[in-house]
């Protein structure tokens, strides 16, 4: 939840980065469409509220990790605002949501194919215009990873570059599927330093 992931801030906090936690209603009170949309409205609210904003950085972990890549794919014309997103962390994410029908996840999510072939970013990578091939796309994955997420974000990310993405992929040696994200409270930590590199931006 948003609450909980405030311990990221600080170091970014500490060197003129303004965070912002995004929250969104979970399963199964929240449909897999009503959270895509949540995490599209809550941008498109950001952005027009603070005008002063030079430069959007995503950052998602699993389940945040689809929603920021969703956020890629967006059609900001339905908006009526363009979020100048300069760069995405996507970290350990799901980005195709087809073989989660076949688990026990899917109980609560209650998808249908069709939903999940709508919300699959794996599905909905759109050709980088010159704004999107500016953006700086971060794809990270642990190396305690289940085999599952390492292949999803390989083959993710490999799509994204082929459409012209500007794409890195970082597997990071000697963490699981949740350290390599509670490190981020660490100022020394890669993932950390990653964005310690972003500009200032409010």
């Amino acid at each position: 939840s948003k609450d909980e992931s405030g311990f990221a801030a600080p170091p970014l906090v500490s060197q003129g980065v303004a965070v912002v936690a995004v929250g969104y209603d979970i399963a199964p009170k929240g449909h897999m469409d009503a959270m895509v949309l949540q995490v599209r409205r809550s941008l498109a609210f950001l952005v027009e509220r603070y005008s002063g904003i030079r430069g959007v950085y995503l950052c998602g972990h699993s389940a945040g990790a689809h929603l920021a890549a969703m956020v890629l794919s967006t059609d900001w014309t339905e908006y009526g605002v363009t979020p100048d997103i300069k760069g995405a962390v996507l970290v350990s994410g799901v980005y195709d949501l087809e073989p989660i029908l076949h688990t026990y996840v899917n109980d609560v999510l209650n998808m249908s194919w069709e939903v999940a072939k709508r919300n699959s970013p794996m599905l909905c990578i759109t050709p980088a215009v010159p704004a999107a091939a500016a953006c700086e796309v971060l794809v990270a994955v642990a190396q305690h990873d289940s085999p599952e997420f390492r292949r999803q974000s390989q083959e993710y990310g490999q799509a994204l570059r082929a459409a012209g993405w500007s794409v890195s992929l970082l597997d990071l040696a000697g963490v699981d599927h949740f350290d390599i994200i509670e490190k981020l409270s660490e100022e020394s930590y890669v993932l950390t330093q990653v964005g310690k590199e972003l500009p200032s931006s409010p």
